[in-house]
This record gives structure tokens, C-alpha cells and sequence, in this order.
């Protein structure tokens, strides 16, 4: 299905003023504030699970509000600004990752060849039982240096890129804020 085929998905939050989906801390201007964080989480509980290209629109019930029309724009561009830095810092987060994957696995290569070779020299088949126990030890310490580039490059990276696709989603999710007190829709809505 293309993304004009999916269904929108729709999430209605309800908050007396707008100010409450908003850090109170942070002293950026609004555009740029970020989200409050039990809003962040709940409207990501909803989110991140949908699938890839989903169409989102979040619905805002507003109890106190002068104008629907220009809050929703200014909501869109809050919402929209706000996924979009943090899309930009799990790209950055997922790019330090592999960067780590492949110094890890540069490392546990390089370990694992000295302890097959360490293995091979230590140990003759005239030693017995010590010489087996040795050559087995080095060899299975050589794989376990293995186990972290192995865990970045088959499991790790994955939920990060789903994290990306799900916040490239909320960043060109559809905004519309309504007014609760008198079941105003902003005109997008209505039309």
C-alpha cells in the first residue's frame, strides 16, 4: 500500500490550554519548546507502533482558545519542528552506533585471530587433556569478543531506524487543534 492508500490514523488529545503540551522549563520560544513530557510519551505510545509511512493527524481539544485557525498552525509547526530534531538526534545516535559496530567488530576480529593463533601455538596434541581445555578456552574467549558487534549489527540497529521512521511519521503528522468549548474546527478540519 502506498502512503495515499493508508488509512489516517487519528490521535485526540484534550487539554484545557495549549501551554500544557509544553515544557514549562524550557525557556525556547514556543516554535521551538519542547513537548511536555507525558505529552511526548503518550502521543509516541500511539505512534512508534504504527507502520512505517502511516498518515497521522493528531485532533487537540483546546477548552481555552481564542483562534483555532492560527493555533493549529502554530501547533503543526511546534509538533512538526519538535519530531523533526528528535528524528535528527536518533539519526545521530544511530550513525554513532554502527560507527561503534564497526570499531567493535575491527577489534573483536583482530582478538579473535590472536586467540585462534595463540590457541594453535599453545597447544600441542601431545599435551592431553590441559592442551584441549586451553585451545578450547582461547577459542570460545576469542567468539565471546564477538558478541557485542555481533548484537549492533543483527539487533540493535533495527528498533533505532523504526524509532526514525516513527518520528518522521509525527513530523508530517496533520495537526488540528479544536475548540472544546464550542466545537470549533479549524477550516482544514472542516473542509
Amino acid at each position: 500500500m502506498t502512503p495515499d492508500h493508508l488509512p489516517v490514523q487519528t490521535l485526540e488529545l484534550r487539554v484545557r490550554e495549549l501551554q500544557q503540551l509544553f515544557n514549562s522549563l524550557d525557556p525556547s520560544p514556543f516554535l521551538t519548546k519542547d513537548l511536555a513530557r507525558s505529552a511526548e510519551s503518550y502521543i509516541e505510545s500511539w505512534a512508534l507502533p504504527l507502520a512505517r509511512g502511516s498518515r497521522l493527524q493528531l485532533t487537540i481539544h483546546v477548552e481555552q482558545l481564542d483562534s483555532t485557525e492560527a493555533a493549529s498552525d502554530l501547533m503543526a509547526e511546534a509538533i512538526h519542528n519538535h519530531y523533526g530534531y528528535k528524528a535528527d538526534l536518533v539519526r545521530a545516535e544511530l550513525r554513532q552506533m554502527l560507527r561503534q559496530g564497526r570499531t567493535s567488530l575491527a577489534i573483536g576480529m583482530a582478538f579473535v585471530a590472536a586467540c585462534l593463533l595463540a590457541a594453535e601455538v599453545l597447544t600441542h596434541p601431545a599435551q592431553g587433556a590441559a592442551g584441549s581445555i586451553a585451545r578450547e578456552s582461547l577459542t570460545i574467549i576469542g567468539w565471546v569478543a564477538m558478541w557485542r558487534p555481533v548484537q549492533i549489527f543483527l539487533y540493535d540497529w533495527w528498533p533505532v531506524v523504526g524509532r526514525i521512521h516513527g518520528y518522521d511519521n509525527l513530523k508530517f503528522a496533520r495537526v488540528v487543534v479544536v475548540n472544546a468549548a464550542q466545537g470549533e474546527r479549524s477550516p482544514e478540519e472542516a473542509g
